[in-house]
């Protein structure tokens, strides 16, 4: 079993696909959960305490809006814990909206930068697409057992 982070981490598609061929998905539903149910957390709907920025710094530098040093608090030790990502570029915004383009940039770039098995596709627009690319992520998901 992999852990394979899914961008957009918010896809609850790309979720179930990686957990439905025996995978562990990263992506932000759970951190998210872990983050706001630990205890002394008292800030939604910002989903944020004034230390994330500070976490952040390990991934963005200081000169970064805290907005994206907030998120890669959340983005960051997933992607440190990722053996395996799958990469949808032009998802629609109802297959999982990441809410930042620059979060999205520096993530899309340490996701490409790690040196690990990794999936890229583009959002299919008709039927034919969706087929082959449901059967893509079945296929780079069987192969991940592969080399476990």
């Amino acid at each position: 079993m992999a852990k394979v982070f899914i961008y957009p981490a918010t896809s609850l598609i790309l979720s179930d696909l990686v957990a439905r061929f025996g995978h562990q998905p990263l992506g932000s539903a759970i951190s998210i959960r872990e983050h706001i149910q630990t205890p002394g957390f008292d800030s939604p709907p910002i989903q944020m305490t004034s230390d994330d920025p500070q976490k952040g710094l390990k991934w963005a530098a200081v000169e970064v809006p805290s907005g994206i040093r907030g998120r890669m608090s959340l983005y960051g030790p997933l992607v440190e814990e990722a053996e395996a990502a799958i990469i949808i570029d032009e998802p629609d915004l109802s297959f999982g909206c990441m809410g930042c383009a620059r979060t999205n940039e520096l993530l899309a770039f340490m996701l490409r930068e790690k040196d690990m098995p990794r999936l890229e596709l583009r959002y299919p627009t008709s039927k034919e697409e969706g087929v082959t690319f449901v059967a893509a992520i079945k296929e780079f998901l069987k192969n991940l057992e592969g080399q476990q």
